[in-house]
């Protein structure tokens, strides 16, 4: 009995000791892979790593003038798009202003046509004076709706921001000296900007 005992132990040591001898080769060849993995890994990374190098090196001067000429050529050819069309912007802008201005003198055009036709079917000056009259406020009332006005002068102080002197006479009255005492030519201005100076004549 004794006997069979210690052949069961002596079996077991031995069983263990096989796995112990397979789990030490299996990490040996477990390590020896890995290693190997390692060192098939390293050229790729000192691969990459050549190429970023490569990838960070500095452009030749040929390479940057090229590169400054492309741009200098693409923002040329933008501006001159944007100076074409803003050119055709303005000049469209321009039209319609004309074709409104031209539209609201139409009527007063048919009024002169009116006029005209009346003149040579009548002797009655007192009526052509009157449609004569008419037709002026109507063209007056059109370009004041449109931002014409006339510049004051007779009696106003000489301001050579509205007025042109075209001459100078002598004068008995204290306060029309250096003043204006008649318009040659009447000035007049389109909102705030002076389109025609009015030409007067000053006391001294």
């Amino acid at each position: 009995m004794k006997s069979n005992t210690s052949e069961y132990q002596n079996t077991e040591y031995q069983q263990v000791d096989t796995d112990d001898r397979a789990t030490a080769t299996d990490d040996c060849t477990t390590g020896d892979d890995t290693a190997t993995d390692n060192l098939s890994d390293a050229p790729d990374n000192a691969s990459d790593s050549v190429s970023d190098n490569e990838a960070a090196a500095p452009l030749t001067p040929q390479e940057e003038a090229a590169i400054w000429r492309d741009k200098f050529v693409r923002l040329s050819a933008e501006y001159d798009n944007y100076r074409k069309r803003t050119f055709k912007e303005k000049l469209d802008l321009i039209n319609a202003g004309g074709e409104e201005i031209v539209r609201s003198m139409l009527d007063v055009l048919d009024d002169m046509d009116r006029a005209l036709e009346a003149i040579a079917k009548t002797d009655d000056l007192e009526a052509v004076r009157q449609g004569i009259v008419l037709i002026d406020t109507k063209l007056r009332g059109a370009l004041k709706n449109r931002g014409l006005a006339e510049i004051e002068a007779v009696g106003q102080e000489l301001d050579t921001d509205l007025h042109e002197a075209v001459a100078r006479i002598e004068t008995e009255d204290r306060e029309m000296k250096g003043r204006i005492i008649d318009v040659v030519q009447k000035g007049y201005k389109l909102k705030d900007k002076i389109i025609r100076y009015a030409k007067v004549v000053v006391g001294q």
